[in-house]
Formats: structure tokens, sequence, C-alpha cells
């Protein structure tokens, strides 16, 4: 599609575009459906829930987003960056999830969770009411940056195991060090359908830049292309041993996919929370754990979706926000999975010619009538496929391009960067981030920052011709004062229509954050027809070459 036909058409999720773009949303939904149904299920066993409570979940975010978000492009569902949460959540209240079959004590920490769900759903539709979205951008970039490689790191040493056929559970730190023994133990024949699962994930990639059918085909369906006849030829349907080696190994039941052994026997699945668990201080400490960083990577994923969207509409934060507490309160009260605005299919359906909302409507409904009407086929989905898909998914995010990245921005961001993701490992999720927060007030304070300025940004109008108003930062413009820098931009020019200067020459020290959220404000003025320039920062030394590296001021005045 061309530019002129991108800026002459922008399409809109109402009554009219349901018609208009049916059949490339209908395309794109049936797609995204093929790459969300085996990740569904994986997030969900990862998890510590059963496996069909990701495809509630995604099923209950497509028909709820729809009405409340006005993100076009977005998929609502589960996401690996909950992983962490959710079975940290399950393991607190005396569950161990998929590991040794599902228990009693499974269900009843299964159960809590679901309650968990609600109460930090209600916080984030309250969240988005009050209108504070925009909190999502208090966190330094590196923080974040960091505590997604930790979560990377997390899923592979939880999924390593499963992919060998090995019951294992413990600290993340310690079951890395434990690999060696994992493999030793390893049952050849599920190990052999993880690594094959493994190879196409990361193969399958690297053939699709070469090839345009390997490109039309997504790598998780030809994962189970190939491991659902593997487990078949192994008899996984079926409890036996074999012999290798002098070494009696036992194949099963227990290495696929637990669903339902009838048609809509999903109706069957649907489990309700138990909300007495909510006297216990130790749920709360992971409702704000889901709240927290739940609200974060889905306020992060929605930008990332808004700026590559082809026709650069810009979501409303606060309602996305809304979608997504409603979506998890809806999923939490049947038995799903927490959700978020997960990036990899979002992307997925912009890439697949997605126009509008109704992708979304669609990749549901295929994942429902799926669910519904073949279980008995998901059931042939081994194990080991799903944990090989999470593990390709922990390597990006936390792959070695990460890290070089980082150090290409900074020296400091690098610090931060490994700080939050060790922090993470050794602690977790939200101890870890708030490390990287110190550590980068830290730095800041090294810098030179002013310790009045960190919160509070000094910043002025200083000249308004009634078109271009320009404004004049100093003392500082960092991460943590960047709320209400952007929030008097946006008033003084954005919402009254008219193009802003922002003079940074007066600041002591202008960090990584900030330069990146300044090169996104300047998107969101150009979707408005004005612009925003950023004025001031030939007075300042850059920490590295990179554009959005921290940049000092050569000569500081005296404070």
């Amino acid at each position: 599609m061309s530019n002129s036909s991108i800026n002459r058409e922008v399409p809109r999720g109402n009554a009219s575009g349901f018609i208009t773009y049916f059949k490339q949303d209908f395309l794109s939904g049936f797609l995204v459906f093929l790459i969300a149904l085996p990740l569904c299920l994986g997030i969900s066993v990862a998890s510590g829930f059963p496996p069909i409570a990701g495809i509630f979940t995604a099923i209950v975010g497509s028909v709820v987003a729809i009405f409340i978000s006005d993100s076009e492009l977005t998929i609502k569902g589960p996401a690996a960056g909950l992983i962490v949460i959710a079975v940290g959540c399950i393991e607190a209240f005396g569950g161990d999830g998929m590991i040794g079959g599902w228990s009693a004590a499974d269900q009843a920490a299964f159960r809590a969770a679901l309650a968990v769900g609600v109460v930090a759903a209600v916080l984030q539709i309250l969240f988005g009411f009050l209108r504070a979205g925009i909190l999502g951008e208090f966190f330094p970039i590196s923080a974040v940056h960091g505590m997604l490689a930790a979560i990377g790191v997390i899923i592979i040493a939880k999924q390593i195991p499963v992919a060998l056929g090995v019951s294992a559970s413990g600290e993340p730190l310690e079951m890395l060090l434990e690999v060696p023994k994992y493999v030793s133990e390893a049952n050849p024949a599920i190990a052999a359908i993880g690594l094959v699962s493994v190879l196409i994930m990361f193969i399958w990639p690297l053939a699709g830049s070469r090839f345009a059918f390997a490109k039309m085909l997504p790598a998780p369906l030809i994962v189970l292309l190939a491991a659902i006849p593997m487990g078949m030829g192994f008899d996984l349907l079926h409890e036996h041993s074999y012999t290798l080696q002098n070494h009696q190994y036992q194949l099963g039941e227990q290495y696929l996919v637990a669903m339902p052994d009838r048609v809509f026997g999903m109706f069957d699945q649907i489990t309700t929370p138990d909300f007495s668990v909510l006297s216990q201080p130790t749920a709360w400490s992971w409702i704000m754990m889901f709240f927290i960083i739940g609200s974060l990577e889905s306020l992060l994923s929605a930008k990332a979706v808004d700026l590559i969207d082809p026709w650069r509409r810009r979501s409303n934060m606060d309602r996305d926000m809304i979608a997504v507490g409603a979506g998890n309160l809806c999923a939490s009260l049947v038995g799903g999975l927490p959700m978020i605005s997960e990036i990899v299919r979002s992307r997925a359906n912009i890439d697949n010619g997605a126009r509008t909302r109704f992708a979304n409507f669609w990749h549901g409904m295929f994942l429902l009538v799926c669910v519904a009407l073949i279980p008995m086929v998901l059931h042939r989905i081994p194990m080991a496929a799903l944990a090989a898909m999470l593990i390709y998914t922990g390597f990006r995010l936390a792959h070695p391009r990460e890290f070089m990245n980082v150090m290409r921005i900074g020296r400091e961001q690098f610090v931060i960067f490994v700080t939050t993701l060790v922090a993470v490992l050794a602690t977790d999720l939200l101890i870890g981030i708030a490390i990287g927060i110190v550590t980068k007030f830290i730095i800041h304070m090294a810098n030179g920052v002013p310790l009045r300025s960190f919160f509070k940004p000094e910043i002025e109008v200083v000249e308004d011709d009634g078109t271009t108003v320009r404004i004049v930062a100093r003392k500082s413009a960092v991460f943590s004062n960047w709320i209400q820098m952007k929030i008097r931009i946006e008033r003084e020019g954005l919402l009254v229509g008219k193009n802003v200067e922002l003079d940074l020459s007066e600041t002591r020290l202008v960090d990584h954050s900030v330069m990146d959220k300044l090169h996104g404000l300047e998107n969101d003025f150009e979707q408005y027809g004005l612009t925003f320039t950023v004025l001031g920062l030939e007075s300042h030394r850059p920490f590295t070459q990179h554009a959005h590296a921290a940049r000092k001021r050569i000569y500081a005045d005296k404070v």
C-alpha cells in the first residue's frame, strides 16, 4: 500500500469498518490464531495454570477489547512476560502447576490466583478511569529492558527441563546451574521432540527471510506439524515404557497437553475464584505484582504497537488500560490467565495486513471454535513442543543483541540494565526493578543532577506567538520528572493546537529515557500536523554516539 493511500484512508473499527475491511481482518485473525493457539497453551502451562486457561483469556480479550479500547491493532491475550508472576503466585499458595500432575493443592492455588487476578483487574480499571496511564512513562527504559531480559532468562530456566522430559523446580539461578543434570536425566523420546521443536523455532525464521512460502507459515505452526506426529510415533497417548542403553524410560499422557476429552468440554473447565484467600497478606503482595508489572507491560506494548501502526493511529492509553482491566476481570472470573496488550501477536497482526480491531475479534473466534470442537486434537500436542516455543520467546527477551544495544547507548545504561537483570533473578520483579531505579538515581546524582529537580522539573513558557510556544527547561530532564514535563508540553502544545520548541540548553543532564521519549513526542505532534522541536542539545556532550544517549551539559553553572 502506498503512503498516499495510507494517508487518504484511515480504517476505523466501527460497523462500517467491520464490513469494509472484513476480508483483511478475517485473514489476519486466522493467521494470528495459528500463532496464538500454541503460545496460549504454552504460556498457561508454564504459568502453573491449566492449559485451557490461556485460551479462555485470549477469547475474553478478543471480545471485551473491541468494545472498550480504541487501539485498532493490538491483540489482547496472555503474554510470556507475566509467566514469572503467575507461576510465582501459584507456588506462593502451595501449588506447582503441572509438575507431577494436577492435584487438589494445584486446584486450590489456581483458584487463589484467580482471586488475586480479579482484584488486580479492578485496580487496573480504576487506574484507567483515574487517567493514570501516563504513569507508565515513569520507569527508566534500561531498567524495564533489564527486567524483561531477566524474565527471558527465568522462562528459559523453567522450560529446559520440560523440553527434556524432566520434572524439576527451584529458583532460576539454581535451575540454570542444574542444566547439565537435566540433560543427563533427559527422557530421550521427549528430548527428541523438544530438540526438534527448538531447532525449528530458531531456524524457520531464517528460512522465512529467504523463501516467501516459509514467511507465510509461522514457526509455531511448523513445530506442531512436526511435534504432533512425533508424539504419535512415540505413542504418548498410552502409558508404556521403553529401554535405551540399559535404562528404562516411561512415556504417557503426562507429556501431552491436558485438554477436555469431548466436544464442548471446555465449559466443564470454567473455574471460579476463591476470594477467601484475600484475607492473607500474601495475596495482596501478588495483587500489587500483577497490577504494577502487568499494567506496565501492557502500556509499553500498546505504545510500541502505535509506533508501527501503518496509519499512525494514536491509542488512548487510559481506555486501553480499562479494556485490559475489564478483560482481566472477566477472564479471572471464569478461570483465565492475566492478559495484556501483547506485542508479538500484535506485530504479526500488522504484518498480516489487519486493518481494524476486528482482527483481534476473529482470532478469538477461531480459538473458541478450535477449543470447543476439537479439544481431542489439541490433547495430542506434546508439552516439550510448547516448552520449545517458550525457550525461543525467552531467548528473544534476553537476546545478546539487547545487551549490545544497551551498551551502545551508554555504559551507565548497561550498568542499570545488568543490575536490574541480576536483581530480578536474585529477588523478584518488583524489588528488582526498584533496585534498577535506585541505581539510576545514584548515577544521576553522580552526574550532578540537583536533588530538588528529580521529581519536579523547572519548566516555563518564555514565548508564545499564537502558533508556536517556546518552553525552557532548567536543572534536569530525567525519567523521574518526565511525566510533569510531558503534561506541560502537551497542555501548551498538543491540546491547544500549537507547535512547541523545547529549549534544553540550561539543563545539566538529559537522560536516555527522556531522549527516547522526546523522539516519541515528535511523532505525537506530527500526527496532529504540528511540530515539536528540541533546542539547546548542542551545549551538551552525549555519552555515546547513539541518538538516544544521555547528554550532560559541557559547562554547568552553579545552582
